[in-house]
């Protein structure tokens, strides 16, 4: 099998992310927060050091203002609902996932104003309707960090400048980029940053996190049971337990924590030249393939390890259909959750077929995926 769904759920892992969940679940026998005892302490410890190593990476000074949720949408939803009111004004881009723009259709039911800002046919963002559109007294501004459909990498920096200059809080989608492009949230006035753990942090399923700036303030979706101030009847104010209701996927932040510690070991920057490298080649050699079309930037320093394209005349299910019965290659046919993006580049009859390589992605692997499509192409 040749893998190359990365942007859907990274694998593999490195192998002490399993041997982490493993380890968490067999030896510790506690719930963090909820006993005075032992594994109790330890299983407090795994989030403490989970946090620890997230804030490194994303350039957060104070650990605790990271909040671990199920995914990147679980977050997204936390920020959205818990930061915007009727009567709010809130800008995005015409490149989301359904992550961003199904909360925010749902908002708008609601009396939340949104404006969406264009972007070319390559996905990137128009920066001066995003500058016309801040102007009209905005309370927050939505976006992605990289598009999960053309990899397009959003000028996330120059927007939190834009933002923090007309007075709105920048809420980043980070799940096509957290672990692999260069995050920091106090230099690129980030408010809130949402992130999966299970894509380029290497961790498990089923986790995730937001981190919230101290000057931000969130209602709750959740309700009840943190494991302090067990005394009152009302949710703690503090973070993180004011967002953390409930019992932790402990085993999944062991995972997440050993995925952030491999990423931090090999170096961010190799992870992302590597990844560059082999977006490169799938590019350049796509590129060459007659009756192929490649979506995009299509250059890999503007883009992230995501690589759409089009068979002319071929149904996009069925090229990926042929590409895994016939060639053992895995990746993934259709709109991915993302309708306003393909609107934007034009496939949104059509979708794409999406290659998106990792970090233990190999050359070979590549070279043979780009025969495989030249063959399919070629049979028509």
């Amino acid at each position: 099998m040749i893998y190359l769904n990365n942007a859907a759920t990274s694998w593999p892992k490195p192998e002490e992310v399993y041997q982490a969940v493993d380890g968490c679940l067999r030896h510790l026998a506690g719930n963090p927060g909820r006993g005075g005892y032992g594994a109790g302490h330890q299983a407090d410890r795994v989030l403490y050091e989970a946090r620890d190593e997230l804030a490194t990476i994303f350039g957060v000074a104070d650990p605790s203002r990271i909040v671990f949720t199920y995914n990147a949408t679980d977050a997204l939803n936390m920020a959205l609902f818990g930061y915007l009111r009727p009567g709010d004004k809130v800008v995005t881009t015409a490149m989301e996932h359904n992550a961003v723009a199904r909360p925010l259709r749902q908002l708008e039911t609601m009396g939340v104003d949104l404006t969406i800002v264009p972007c070319d046919q390559t996905g990137q963002l128009d920066l001066a309707a995003m500058a016309a559109a801040l102007r009209e007294g905005v309370r927050a501004v939505v976006m992605c960090h990289a598009s999960n459909v053309t990899g397009t990498i959003m000028p996330v920096a120059a927007v939190g400048k834009l933002a923090t200059r007309y007075g709105a809080a920048l809420i980043v989608d980070a799940a096509q980029t957290a672990g692999v492009e260069e995050i920091d949230v106090a230099s690129q006035n980030i408010a809130m940053l949402a992130f999966t753990g299970h894509k380029g942090l290497l961790g498990p399923q089923g986790t995730g996190g937001l981190y919230i700036r101290e000057d931000i303030d969130l209602v709750p979706l959740r309700y009840g049971g943190t494991g302090s101030l067990s005394e009152l009847d009302r949710q703690p104010e503090l973070l993180p337990d004011r967002l953390e209701s409930g019992t932790p996927n402990t085993p999944g932040v062991a995972g997440l924590a050993a995925g952030a510690r491999f990423i931090r070991r090999v170096g961010r920057e190799v992870i992302r030249a590597r990844e560059g490298r082999l977006t490169e080649e799938l590019i350049n050699g796509l590129a060459t393939i007659p009756g192929v079309t490649v979506y995009g930037p299509r250059q890999s320093e503007k883009q992230t390890a995501v690589v759409s394209f089009t068979v002319d005349g071929q149904d996009t299910g069925e090229v990926a259909y042929r590409l895994e019965n016939e060639y053992g290659i895995i990746c993934r046919a259709g709109l991915h959750c993302a309708p306003w993006a393909h609107q934007t580049i034009g496939t949104l009859q059509t979708g794409t077929v999406r290659f998106s390589p990792g970090y233990f992605t190999t050359e070979q692997e590549i070279e043979d995926a780009l025969r495989a499509v030249r063959q399919v192409a070629a049979k028509g």
